[in-house]
């Protein structure tokens, strides 16, 4: 095998003892103008920023973590804190760099580049504990129930297991380090990048690739429409495409994308009509799918400094048909006004 890792399940997880706080509901900072210039909410999640966060699909939880609170689990809906979970010791080496909330915020998956945990969101326990060895996590993605976890690696491989089961199948696709994956919320359908220019669409079951997609440069991003409908791949010089997740056709190449607007998170809207990217420029942008054009955009609220900072924006989700949720590296939780042309 090229991956060997030890399962340690609840009975050697229970050292790493959990802390569940509650925290009174923060007010939030109230914006003058409904506009994209500045948030309709703003609340701080992480006083000094955090290294890695992720909002659930419908816009009611948030998980994030940072060097001083570990991962912290959010009722956005309350603005309240509600769970603190401790993956492992703490240690530079060992912070928690990618986060997913199953599409049915029932699970939510945490790495750090050497192990991964499974927790449970509604007892606020872990499910699992996996440590890596040989080579770094890069991107995890969980399916419903957290059934399925996949994860993709340095090594070049990516890793789908079956929690129950213990059934472990590595797709072998790619050359190069995968900088990036993806899940469909039943786990049957995966999607990676890597730096070998490729994106593959591929099944979970057989292994067996169902569309290949080519770059001129290192995949960067790839994403799945929850609902089947399309899948999303950029690379690190500045080309974005949506691809029809039905036939593997190219429904359009986003216009007007730019050589530091490297994606670093993507959803699509429940009607089908939207994109709505993030950037490690702090930039937020709204993009019509069937033409490919950006419709609007901004930017995040950086992180206080003497010294002008920027803003990795880890996840976006959309609250309703008017506004739009984000979460970024300056720590800071954001409710947005999208413009009307897009409802």
């Amino acid at each position: 095998m090229l991956l060997n890792y030890s399962n340690h399940k609840k009975s050697l997880f229970a050292p790493l003892k959990l802390a569940i706080t509650w925290l009174v509901p923060a007010l939030f900072v109230m914006a003058c103008t409904p506009s994209t210039d500045k948030p309709l909410q703003r609340s701080q999640h992480a006083i000094e920023g955090s290294y890695a966060g992720d909002i659930s699909n419908d816009g009611k939880w948030s998980v994030i973590s940072s060097i001083h609170h570990g991962i912290s689990v959010w009722d956005l809906e309350k603005n309240a804190l509600a769970y603190q979970w401790a993956q492992q010791q703490s240690s530079s080496d060992n912070l928690v760099l990618a986060i997913d909330i199953s599409d049915t915020n029932s699970h939510t998956l945490t790495a750090s580049r050497e192990n991964f945990a499974l927790w449970n969101m509604k007892t606020g326990q872990s499910e699992g504990y996996w440590k890596v060895r040989e080579s770094n996590i890069r991107d995890i993605a969980v399916s419903n129930n957290g059934d399925y976890l996949l994860i993709g690696k340095s090594n070049g491989t990516v890793l789908h297991v079956s929690v129950d089961s213990g059934r472990r199948l590595e797709f072998l696709g790619h050359k190069e380090k995968i900088n990036t994956v993806d899940m469909m919320p039943n786990g049957r359908v995966a999607m990676s990048g890597a730096n070998d220019f490729i994106a593959y669409v591929w099944d979970t079951v057989s292994g067996q690739v169902i569309y290949q997609f080519n770059h001129t440069s290192r995949v960067s991003k790839v994403a799945l429409d929850p609902l089947g409908r399309y899948a999303f791949s950029a690379n690190s010089m500045k080309s974005a495409h949506i691809w029809d997740l039905k036939t593997g056709k190219l429904i359009t190449t986003l216009k007007g994308t730019k050589r530091h607007e490297v994606f670093s998170s993507v959803r699509f809207s429940p009607d089908g009509k939207t994109l709505v990217t993030g950037a490690a420029s702090s930039k937020v942008s709204v993009w019509d799918i069937t033409t490919g054009k950006r419709t609007a955009s901004w930017h995040v609220t950086p992180k206080e400094a003497k010294r002008p900072t920027g803003a990795v924006v880890y996840s976006l989700a959309f609250s309703d048909n008017n506004t739009l949720l984000t979460i970024s590296s300056s720590g800071y939780a954001e409710l947005w006004q999208l413009p009307s042309k897009v409802n």
